[in-house]
C-alpha cells in the first residue's frame, strides 16, 4: 500500500500528470508542487489541465523553501520529479539547470531535515544520462566501458566507440546499475547530484528511498512545442509541421524507448514496496532502437513520408548508445515494461493530432550551433 497522501514535486508535467492520475486512481491522496515553467506550460498558466480538480496545487518553485514546507506538511511520501530537462539547452543555461536541479532538491531534503518533517518513502526521478556512454563489448577485450568520444575522433565523423585496451570498435551491450558513472552533461551531472543526495539524506534519516534512472520516456503530453524535450514530441512536432526530423551523426545511435505508463508503473511499486529502499534502479524496456528509427516508426504511424534529415554533426553532451539491463528493478520491484514501440508510438501520434505543436526545433538548432555546441 501506498502510504499517502503523496507530494509529487513537478507533478503538472509529463511524467508527473499521469502519476498523479494513477496515484489517485489506487486511492492515495496527492498534492502537487510545480512552477509551471512556461517553456513546458506555456506563458500564464496558473494549473495544467491534465491535473484533477481535486488534486491540491502548490505553485511555487523546489527552490522556495516557504513552499516546500507548505507542500509537505501531512505528507507520508514524496515523488521528487521537478527537474529542468534537456541536454543540449543545459550546456548553456547552466545555472538555470543547476539552480532548480541541484539546489532545488536541496531544499528539499533540507526542509525534511530540518523542519520536522517525517515522510516514509521518497522516490527520485535520476536519468540514464548519468552513465555517458553505456556498456559495450569489445570482440577481442570482453565487456568494456570507455570514456567518452575523444574530440579528434568525432570531427573525423568517426561515430562508433572504440574499446580502451585495443582500439577495436565495439558493439553496444545493456547497461546495468554498476556501470561507472561518466555523466558527459550539464544535465546529466545535475541528475547524478539529485540522486546521490536523496540516497544520502534518505540514508542517514531512515527515509526509504528509490532512485528510478530513468531511460528514454515518451508518450501523450510530452511538450510538443519545447525544442529541447524528449526526441519522441520533437519527431512528431516537426513531423506535425510539414518538417523533417533532424537526427545528429548518422543515426544509427541507439536508446531504450520507454512508454510513459511504463514509467508510472515503476513509480507505484518503488512506492508500495517499503522493503525496498537505499537502491538506484534502470527503468527501460532493456530493448534497442535507433534515433533514425524512431524517427521513422513515428512518421509511419503519422502516415507522412517524411525520412529524417541526417545531419551527420554532433551535438555536445551526446552519447552514441545506451540501453538498459533491467534485471535489478525486475528482482527487486518485479518490474517489466508492458508497452510495445509500435503500440506506444501509436498512443503519442493520436494524442500528438490533437494538439497544437510549434515547431521551434530550428531556432533550438540556431542557437546551439551559434554557440559552438554543434559542430
Amino acid at each position: 500500500m501506498i502510504a499517502s497522501p503523496v507530494l509529487v514535486t513537478g507533478g503538472a508535467g509529463f511524467i508527473g500528470s499521469h502519476l498523479v492520475e494513477a496515484l489517485g486512481a489506487r486511492g492515495a491522496r496527492v498534492r502537487v508542487l510545480d512552477s509551471l515553467d512556461p517553456q513546458v506550460h506555456g506563458t500564464g498558466a496558473t494549473r495544467a489541465r491534465h491535473l484533477p480538480p481535486d488534486v491540491e496545487l502548490v505553485h511555487a518553485s523546489v527552490c522556495d523553501a516557504a513552499a516546500v514546507d507548505r507542500a509537505l506538511d501531512g505528507v507520508a511520501s514524496v515523488v521528487h520529479l521537478a527537474a529542468q530537462v534537456g541536454v543540449g539547452q543545459s550546456m548553456y543555461a547552466i545555472v538555470p539547470y543547476v539552480d532548480e536541479n541541484v539546489r532545488g532538491t536541496a531544499v528539499l531534503l533540507d526542509r525534511l531535515a530540518n523542519a520536522g518533517r517525517r515522510i516514509k518513502r521518497l522516490v527520485v526521478a535520476s536519468s540514464m544520462s548519468i552513465y555517458g556512454e553505456g556498456r559495450y563489448r569489445c570482440s577481442s577485450c570482453g565487456p568494456v566501458a570507455p570514456r567518452p568520444r575523444p574530440l579528434a575522433q568525432l570531427q573525423a565523423r568517426e561515430w562508433e566507440l572504440r574499446c580502451p585496451i585495443c582500439a577495436r570498435t565495439t558493439t553496444p551491450a545493456p547497461c546495468d546499475e554498476d556501470k561507472p558513472i561518466v555523466p558527459t552533461s550539464v544535465y546529466a551531472v545535475t541528475k547524478r547530484d539529485q540522486e546521490e543526495l536523496c540516497l544520502c539524506v534518505g540514508r542517514a534519516y531512515g527515509i526509504g528511498t528509490v532512485a528510478l534512472r530513468l531511460f528514454n520516456v515518451y508518450g501523450p503530453r510530452q511538450a510538443l512545442s519545447n525544442p529541447y524535450t524528449g526526441v519522441g514530441a520533437i519527431f512528431s512536432s516537426r513531423l506535425l509541421n510539414g518538417q523533417r526530423p533532424l537526427v545528429f551523426e548518422d543515426g544509427r545511435q541507439s536508446r531504450d524507448f520507454i512508454h510513459v505508463s511504463d514509467i508510472v508503473e515503476a513509480f507505484c511499486l518503488a512506492l508500495e514496496r517499503d522493503d525496498v529502499a537505499d537502491v538506484a534502479l534502470n527503468v527501460g524496456t532493456g530493448r534497442s532502437t535507433s534515433v533514425a528509427g524512431l524517427a521513422e516508426t513515428i512518421a509511419r504511424s503519422l502516415r507522412v513520408t517524411l525520412a529524417p534529415e541526417i545531419v551527420g554533426r554532433f551535438r555536445e553532451g551526446d552519447i552514441r548508445h545506451c540501453v538498459a539491463d533491467v534485471s535489478r528493478i525486475e528482482r527487486h520491484l518485479g518490474f517489466r515494461a508492458r508497452m510495445t514501440l509500435d503500440k506506444g508510438v501509436e498512443d503519442l501520434v493520436a494524442w500528438a493530432r490533437e494538439q497544437r505543436a510549434d515547431d521551434r526545433v530550428a531556432q533550438a538548432r540556431d542557437e546551439l550551433d551559434r554557440r559552438g555546441l554543434i559542430r
